[in-house]
């Protein structure tokens, strides 16, 4: 099937489903109703590209014509100029309809749960993984999405050993899926007297969170242990056994939550991250496949990977996955990280299309 007839089958469906809505029959059935609109939503955008590609294919066959059959010189010239126009066009189009038809991650839509370790460097370590939760913390105020916490580790000293939170909003891990990775820092820690810079690292993982219907979980695999929230002191620790802690006996996988004051709501956060951890590594299975095949230059499923470096005497942040360099630090560690996450993004869709052709 050519890029004409797939276009043609995508526009007679987006017109099917404009009949069914205006169905009667239909208008009573809510969840039809709902299925069938988000359907719609997503053939939209492709339509209406679809329709202005027509309209320059036709442009085009009509100034080829007028260039063969024309005696007027100036008209031909006017034709050939309009024709060069409407190439550069077609040509923009086309680029563009690819991309929109590239598959979809199913996950993009999906909330996410966050885990950040600090890593190599010890306090300074502990200190960056703090800057990075804030850094994700204000871009998701930014952007107005919902930050839940889930578990926390402190240093004591301003450091996180481990924090894990949960975002949710729209499109959130089609935005944040490229963040997992190691993180390193490069810069001169409070605490060095000769000025020396240090290098540290933290790591990040994002796992989109599974429905129930993607993982099930046998309650005997599950080893649930009870135990006190520990905190920072004060009227903020819980004097009781509220905490869970979840070990996942096949897998070795353990979870906890804390952070809630009822011991059910902690062990129903703790499950979530259990199953978004079980989804993951289903993912990654697939991701290992895909791999075998092809090697993704943006994302290789590997959180071992050393993914960007942030440089603070520099004021530099350095993607290595794509060779992008940027000199606002500044602004990115304060939550500013659309253009950083767009140019991966960008470089993902540009792989992925390179491999379809």
């Amino acid at each position: 099937m050519n890029l004409i007839e797939k276009l043609e089958k995508i526009k007679e469906k987006y017109e099917l489903i404009n009949k069914q809505l205006s169905d009667p029959g239909i208008l009573n059935d809510r969840e039809k109703m709902i299925s069938l609109g988000k359907e719609r939503s997503e053939l939209e955008e492709i339509v209406k590209v679809y329709e202005n590609y027509s309209v320059i294919l036709k442009n085009i066959e009509g100034n080829n014509e007028l260039v063969h059959a024309e005696t007027d010189k100036e008209l031909i010239e006017l034709a050939e100029e309009e024709l060069t126009d409407l190439e550069e066009k077609k040509e923009k189009l086309e680029k563009q309809i690819k991309i929109i038809l590239l598959p979809k991650d199913p996950n993009d839509n999906k909330d996410v749960i966050v885990e950040i370790r600090a890593g190599t460097g010890g306090k300074e370590a502990a200190l960056f993984a703090d800057d990075l939760f804030r850094m994700y913390s204000r871009y998701a105020e930014i952007r107005g999405w919902k930050l839940e916490m889930i578990d926390l580790n402190e240093t004591g000293l301003g450091g996180i050993k481990e924090v894990v939170f949960s975002l949710s909003g729209n499109n959130i891990y089609g935005d944040m899926k490229f963040e997992s990775g190691v993180h390193r820092v490069q810069r001169v820690p409070a605490t060095e007297a000769s000025g020396r810079v240090h290098t540290s690292a933290a790591s990040v993982a994002v796992l989109p969170e599974a429905e129930d219907v993607q993982v099930e979980i046998n309650p005997g695999d599950l080893k649930i242990d009870v135990f006190r929230s520990s905190g920072a002191g004060g009227q903020s620790v819980n004097k009781l056994e509220t905490a869970i802690r979840i070990t996942h006996l096949p897998t070795k996988i353990v979870v906890q939550c804390q952070d809630e004051r009822s011991q059910m709501q902690n062990k129903l956060r703790a499950l979530k991250v259990l199953k978004a951890k079980l989804y993951d590594i289903e993912m990654k299975k697939q991701m290992d496949e895909i791999s075998a095949q092809r090697k993704s230059m943006v994302r290789s499923g590997d959180r071992s990977d050393k993914i960007r470096t942030y440089n603070f005497p520099q004021n530099r942040v350095t993607d290595h996955r794509i060779g992008l360099t940027l000199y606002n630090l500044s602004n990115i560690i304060e939550g500013d990280l659309d253009e950083l996450i767009e140019q991966v993004k960008i470089a993902d869709t540009a792989e992925k299309l390179q491999a379809s052709i």
